[in-house]
């Protein structure tokens, strides 16, 4: 097919019928590890289904499904992996519109989980119906995956994985703000551990005290980049945040004796390194920071250790290269959209992200990049997503499945 076709059709899709897609997969309350999942996996099925695309439902863990949708090509193209979770966070306080009413104002739509991340599901979704109706026939496949699990570590991306789903390429749609994400982080779960001395308030001059010394710490770690980053970039997704800080008397923190001095104080945190880099070495990194903490407060003892995810996968890190094909394509797709040049690379925040492109990099041996709409108003009241980016991601995804997967 012609270039001009395909930027035509782009710009000529229907957004009244890509708007309510996304509106319909907002008012499924679709919460994490509750049967709304299955609901709304089995609605993406029924879709895909009148389509005219191979449809099914895929076995996760107990009643737990993924939705998976095949539109098969004449044959002799490169094949088109499409990647996004159902499963959304739970609403917080501080909502002002219904956050499964599926609003839609002059400028957003709102609703839980439509940034992280319906409508780069609906997104992908509308770019194939669009090729569909348009009569479009592709030399290669295209496949959706409507995943569930993303928030207990990716175990439906890689229960889909370890089925045997393969593509040449992939795109994640995590919401990016439709950057192109070619690398993000690893990230893992830390407990640092503070022993001190106590005494009573009134000869705290000869205690040593967790609390104060913690207090140096937290700010050097959040400084802390890892001394194995293999590059400048690798470097800017390192990251270490505490989340959690506890200290009172004694282990087991009782808070009944505030007149003296904190003996124990227990945190937790979280880092991200980037690929080529461990985890080991960022608990090494961390006990070095330790090391010099104690050698500051004669008495005190410290530790570091990770926290283990009980049965739950840990989303590894993930890179492809720049000049990757599904790079390319999505580059140049993005110029032709907005005329500009599309920001690439470990670009923050989603470079600190941890998303399912991980496993498909890692254990499925795909190259891909991660770009979908959404991100600046993700997990917040009022989550939204401007519609103009929900509709050019329509448009992009649509560009590139042609460029990959070879429109005729």
């Amino acid at each position: 097919m012609t270039d001009p076709l395909p930027l035509a059709l782009a710009r000529s899709i229907d957004e009244r019928a890509c708007l309510e897609t996304l509106a319909e997969m907002v008012r499924h309350k679709s919460y994490s590890e509750t049967p709304g999942e299955r609901a709304l996996a089995e609605r993406m099925v029924e879709i895909m289904a009148g389509m005219g695309m191979e449809a099914y439902l895929m076995p996760v863990e107990g009643e737990r499904v993924n939705a998976i949708g095949i539109w098969r090509g004449t044959g002799g193209g490169k094949s088109l992996m499409f990647n996004g979770h159902l499963d959304t966070n739970p609403v917080t306080e501080g909502w002002t519109v219904d956050p499964w009413g599926g609003l839609i104002d002059d400028d957003f739509i709102y609703g839980i989980g439509v940034s992280n991340m319906k409508a780069g599901d609906a997104a992908y979704l509308c770019a194939v119906r669009e090729l569909i109706e348009a009569g479009v026939r592709l030399k290669g496949d295209v496949i959706l995956t409507f995943v569930i699990g993303e928030l207990q570590g990716g175990v439906g991306t890689l229960a889909a994985v370890r089925a045997g789903l393969r593509a040449d390429y992939f795109i994640n749609t995590e919401p990016s703000d439709l950057q192109a994400i070619t690398m993000h982080a690893a990230a893992f779960t830390f407990v640092v551990e503070l022993e001190g001395v106590t005494r009573h308030l009134s000869k705290r001059e000869t205690a040593v005290d967790a609390i104060l010394a913690a207090c140096e710490l937290i700010p050097e770690l959040t400084d802390l980049t890892f001394s194995d980053a293999p590059s400048d970039e690798h470097r800017a997704i390192n990251r270490v945040h505490v989340g959690v800080v506890h200290g009172a008397l004694g282990r087991d923190l009782h808070e009944w004796r505030p007149p003296q001095v904190a003996d124990f104080l227990r945190l937790k945190g979280s880092g991200r390194y980037g690929p080529g880099q461990t985890e080991a070495n960022a608990l090494a990194d961390i006990r070095a920071v330790l090391d010099r903490l104690m050698a500051r407060h004669p008495g005190l003892k410290a530790t570091v250790f990770s926290e283990a995810r009980e049965g739950r996968p840990v989303m590894p890190a993930f890179e492809v290269a720049r000049d990757s094909r599904i790079v390319t394509a999505l580059n140049t797709a993005y110029e032709k959209l907005r005329g500009e040049a599309q920001p690439t690379g470990a670009l923050p925040p989603p470079g600190f992200f941890g998303t399912d492109a991980g496993h498909l990099h890692a254990e499925g041996g795909m190259e891909g990049v991660v770009c979908g709409p959404g991100g600046r108003f993700n997990t917040m009241p009022d989550e939204r997503v401007e519609i103009p980016d929900y509709l050019d991601a329509v448009r992009l995804y649509l560009l590139t499945i042609c460029d990959i997967c070879e429109a005729k």
